[in-house]
Parts: C-alpha cells; structure tokens; sequence
C-alpha cells in the first residue's frame, strides 16, 4: 500500500447519466465553445479584400436602400426629433444580428456534422458558438452609429445604460430560435430552403425600416405577438431617445424569449441523442 493516492478522473456512462451531468458538461467545454467562435470570425472573412469591415458596410448599405424607399419615396414619418436615417440605422442594427445569427445556427449542425458524428460533447455549444461570433459583427457595427450621430449632430440621452438590457435580450431570442432551428434542420431540412424566405418577410413585418408608431392602434396588440417589435424599438428608445417605450411591446417581446428559450433548449435536448444518426 503506497502512502500516497494518486487523483484519477472516472468516466462513468449510464442511463440517465449523461442528462443530469449536461449542464456542468457545457460549463467544461467552454474552452471549445471559445475556439468554435473565433473559428467563425475567421471563416466568415477569410480571403475577402476588406474582411471585418463587412460588418460596416452591410448596415450601411441596407440603411442607405431602406431609407431611400421609406423615407423619400413612401415618406413615413420618423416619428421623433432625430433624422430618419439614424431611425433605420437603429432597427437594421439588432435585425441583421438576429437574421444573421437565426440563419447560420439553423445551419450550424449541418455544418459541423463530421464534429458531432465523432467525438462526445454538449451539443449546444455549437449553435451557441454561432451566437457569440455573430455577436463580434454587432460589436462592431453599432461602432457605425458614432460617426452617423457627429454627422447628424444628435447626442443620445441617458437611456443609452439600459442598451445592454435590450442586446441581452436579442442575444436569447437569437439564440432560441437558432437552437430550435438546427434541431429541426436535422430532420426536417426543408427548413435550409424555407427560412431565407421567412427572414425577408420578418424584415418587412418588424418595425426596421417604420417605426412601429405607423401600425393602427387597432392592431398594434397583434403586431407586438412579433418578438422583434419590442427589441427594436427598446433599441430606439436607448439610442434615440424616444419619448416613450411602449410596456406591451416590451413586455410581449421578454415573455415570447423566455418562452422561445425554453421550448427551443427543450426541443434541443430531446432530439440531441439522434443528431449523429441523422446526419
């Protein structure tokens, strides 16, 4: 008998095991879930002439287009003492996040199926991992908004500190829908095919290029069941400075994420056992 005992680390596989284990499970593999990130920034620019500056020119580009068709061609009110331009710039901002992060998680175990078919780990880090290096693109594009805001000689005002609370708030919402999604790619790959079409539509049915202010009175519980309506216009009202932010979008808006949330991780987790023999 030595005087000494020497730590040794058991894997123990058994029924039900690996379900009570999963969450401290992600938590170990966080250092993946970091390196699957930055893989992401890396592909998503790699061999482009002017690379992370994308995420400069895409907003820019779409705000120039949605505010030429609303703002002059349709004229919409800005609804606000702030010009029209810096109205769009502010929906296209947490909409391009949320598109970008919902198309390429609903991909992502697809993308990734030689990973997932060969070696054991939580399964959610990877549409997570989507998440945060989406998150690196909408870093750097809110930076846009500085010099549009010297332009226009427009000072936000002190609702800028609930900002984070509303980015929070987009990052969930991606992240459930994008994580309801791939499960369901697996299966069902109609959805590669489908959502495009359904994010081109939501841009035209969340107040990005408006304000949700235009929408009759009549209709405006109806059109706050949109999850992104509440997001948007919490961003206006942080950047912008709105004389008021509507509580029932707000409020429609967190409790359709909380629930997106949970039914998408539940979904999630009921069909991970099947991903390898799916793909």
């Amino acid at each position: 008998m030595t005087s000494t005992m020497e730590k040794t680390h058991r894997i123990l596989i058994a029924p039900g095991l690996s379900s009570r284990n999963y969450w401290w499970d992600l938590y170990r593999c966080r250092e993946l879930l970091w390196v699957l990130s930055w893989r992401d920034i890396k592909v998503r620019y790699k061999q482009t002439a002017i690379g992370i500056l994308w995420s400069l020119l895409r907003p820019l580009l779409t705000m120039s287009i949605l505010t030429l068709v609303f703002g002059y061609f349709i004229k919409l009110p800005a609804a606000g003492n702030h010009p029209y331009h810096l109205l769009v710039l502010s929906g296209i901002l947490p909409w391009q996040f949320f598109a970008s992060t919902t198309s390429e998680g609903s991909n992502s175990l697809l993308d990734n199926q030689n990973l997932v078919t060969k070696v054991y780990f939580p399964r959610l880090i990877i549409p997570l991992s989507t998440c945060l290096a989406s998150l690196a693109d909408f870093t750097v594009a809110l930076l846009l908004l500085l010099p549009m805001m010297a332009y226009f000689d427009f000072m936000p005002s002190w609702q800028i500190v609930f900002l984070p609370v509303f980015a929070l708030l987009l990052l969930l919402l991606s992240f459930a829908c994008g994580a309801w999604l791939t499960a369901l790619n697996v299966k069902y790959r109609d959805f590669r095919y489908a959502l495009p079409f359904v994010i081109q539509i939501g841009l035209y049915l969340s107040p990005v290029g408006y304000s949700a202010g235009i929408v009759p009175a009549h209709l405006q519980s109806w059109y706050a069941l949109n999850p992104m309506v509440g997001i948007i216009e919490g961003f206006r009202w942080c950047l912008l400075g709105n004389s008021q932010l509507n509580a029932v979008q707000l409020l429609t808006s967190a409790a359709a994420t909380v629930l997106l949330l949970f039914c998408g991780i539940r979904y999630f987790r009921q069909t991970e056992r099947y991903f390898a023999d799916l793909i």
